[in-house]
């Protein structure tokens, strides 16, 4: 590996980690996890109020490994839940750090909006650009798509976009021919599960993995919108509890009490009825929604592509495979790469194959 290519440092924030990824070009030089203790992050208040602490974290770990920042090409750091966005890498400026700081524009509070910000300070420091790519309030939705039903509440894009645009990417790749050349519908499934459909290199709809689509091991997915309704009106949940029940103790987990494929698909093995039911309606499900996308696409698919970390679940991989051959080829991405993506994400920019795009 050579020690003269550009040095690209990628930042994750998470609920309770940060991830880095330091790559020479495409060479990984080294991975990690920095874990945060629960209350080491309730000491610092909002979620803004990490920035600091994360940042300090990210600069001690590289010096631990031996680095310099001045070596640094570019810092990339995951884009979070702002205003829509077209897909693609941006350069992160001041009007989007005044953004995510002022907050009004933010869509969720998450710790990936701090991506940004991590990226700008370290690139201040490294003397280098700062980077953000593909987050996760990309949208590409056609008008059609945006219309629920009830004009006060549109439908938003908010998906698993960086893993979705990179496993795309590859997949065009195995089949020989440009993104925007090619059709897909690619199936995101993780603890939040997104389908959408990718139509000449842009996601034109996605199920939201908060909002609806199939139910996933923590999330309800799409839900009987009376009972709903007369569920929220009852008098006996708050809005803490119900977003509880909705995203974290919904789907898989609800029925099995383990949002664990593995560990579900095992208790199902040895006569758990109530698992085998809960996995074979989960895959069901996914079907339904990948079947639905694929028709958004008016039947013009060349590929299904599955990713994220059930995808290395077999059980649940050969079922898809088998229910949706009749769309197109299959092709399987296992695990959740963002680290990667952020990286190739950069690195399409400076080898001039994207534009990078200016947050406005």
């Amino acid at each position: 590996m050579a020690d003269d290519g550009r040095l690209i440092l990628a930042v994750n924030p998470g609920g309770t980690s940060t991830k880095l990824g330091l790559y020479r070009e495409t060479e990984p030089v080294f991975e990690m996890s920095v874990r945060h203790l629960p209350e080491e992050l309730e000491k610092l208040g909002s979620t803004l109020g990490q920035l600091e602490y994360r940042r300090d974290m990210i600069l001690r770990a590289l010096e631990e490994e031996g680095h310099d920042i001045s070596d640094l090409s570019a810092v990339v750091g995951r884009g979070g839940a702002f205003k829509p966005l077209e897909s693609g890498t941006y350069q992160v400026n001041s009007k989007l750090v005044e953004d995510i700081r002022e907050g009004s524009s933010l869509q969720a509070d998450h710790p990936s909006n701090l991506g940004a910000l991590l990226a700008w300070d370290i690139a201040a420091k490294a003397g280098c650009r700062p980077y953000i790519v593909d987050p996760v309030c990309v949208d590409e939705m056609i008008p059609e798509a945006r219309l629920s039903g009830l004009p006060m509440l549109e439908r938003v894009s908010l998906s698993h976009a960086l893993n979705i645009r990179m496993v795309a990417y590859k997949a065009a790749g195995k089949l020989g021919r440009p993104l925007n050349g090619i059709n897909l519908v690619v199936l995101h499934l993780g603890s939040g599960i997104s389908v959408n459909p990718i139509r000449r290199g842009r996601m034109i709809d996605t199920s939201h993995a908060n909002d609806g689509g199939p139910f996933s091991p923590q999330r309800v997915g799409a839900l009987p919108t009376t009972g709903l309704a007369r569920l929220c009106l009852s008098g006996e949940y708050k809005w803490s509890e119900m977003k509880t029940m909705l995203l974290k103790r919904g789907g898989l987990m609800a029925y099995t009490g383990t949002d664990h494929v593995g560990e579900a698909r095992k208790r199902a093995e040895e006569g758990d009825e109530t698992c085998d039911l809960a996995l074979r309606a989960m895959v069901y499900q996914i079907t339904k929604e990948a079947g639905a996308m694929a028709a958004a696409l008016y039947g013009d698919v060349d590929a299904v592509v599955i990713t994220g970390g059930i995808a290395h679940n077999s059980w649940v991989v050969e079922r898809l495979a088998s229910n949706l051959a009749f769309l197109g080829e299959i092709i399987v991405f296992p695990g959740e790469e963002e680290l990667e993506a952020l990286m190739r994400g950069v690195l399409r920019v400076m080898d001039s194959v994207e534009e990078v795009k200016v947050y406005r």
